[in-house]
């Protein structure tokens, strides 16, 4: 589903416990359905005796209400055209003293950008808990959030928690996964439609979770999952308050 600008990645450590491995790339393609829109999400992990990077490209496809109006043109595409921009993120997390007792803490870096012109860049700590199986796995990362076009935020902090949990209910391949991200975002809203921004919002929300079945393994295609996302934001994306916006999708991991 749409990630956006400020969207903090599903966790490199999500992917790989979903795989036993340490290294997996999958691709995903979503629909919204209230709003018609369609993503392609391509991710990719990787890990190395240094920490591990995680990276992912979002391609939204407009609809035909975006064809006709000035969406895709604010994304730096024609307003007939099909596609409706791009965004990207990759990260980083070092760790060099994977045998001392501070295993679980890593040094985080991570720069995210788009068509649309966005950039950020940010830097802090990641923290990975896992249980005894690491079927379930949960991460926390604290970072101070950069703005390349605009400077830091009045308060220029960004929260990510990261959640894998793996053959819940205790049913094999159901996955529930997602994340939270909160972070200071100065933005101005109109919300009465008069073109006059005339709310002003200083937190911005975004969390995603997802739900997946392994329904592949089920005809000896492991790789490929049906389910879906619903994205719950606050003050994100153009949108003003509360907003929840649902979605369908197939994931095929390479």
């Amino acid at each position: 589903m749409k990630k956006f600008l400020f969207f903090a990645a599903a966790s490199f450590a999500a992917l790989a416990v979903n795989v036993n491995a340490s290294a997996q790339t999958n691709l995903q393609m979503f629909y919204d359905l209230g709003r018609g829109y369609a993503t392609t999400t391509f991710e990719g992990f990787y890990a190395d005796n240094w920490g591990d990077t995680f990276f992912f490209i979002d391609h939204y496809y407009a609809n035909s209400a975006d064809r006709a109006g000035t969406s895709a043109a604010a994304a730096g595409v024609p307003a007939s055209s099909a596609f409706n921009g791009s965004y990207f993120e990759i990260e980083r997390n070092l760790n060099f003293w994977k045998d001392s007792n501070l295993a679980d803490l890593s040094l985080h870096v991570e720069y995210d950008g788009a068509t649309w012109g966005a950039g950020v860049a940010c830097v802090g700590v990641n923290y990975f808990m896992h249980s005894d199986d690491f079927k379930n796995i949960y991460n926390v990362a604290v970072m101070y959030d950069y703005h390349i076009a605009r400077g830091s935020a009045s308060v220029p902090v960004k929260f990510t928690g990261v959640w894998g949990m793996q053959d819940i209910f205790g049913i094999e391949g159901l996955r529930f996964s997602g994340f939270i991200d909160i972070w200071g975002n100065d933005c101005s809203f109109d919300t009465d439609g008069d073109f006059i921004n005339d709310k002003d919002t200083k937190l911005s929300i975004l969390s995603e979770p997802q739900i997946w079945y392994n329904v592949g393994h089920l005809f000896g295609v492991d790789n490929l999952h049906v389910g879906g996302e619903v994205e719950l934001s606050l003050n994100f994306a153009g949108m003003v308050g509360f907003n929840v916006l649902p979605c369908i999708g197939t994931k095929w991991i390479f």
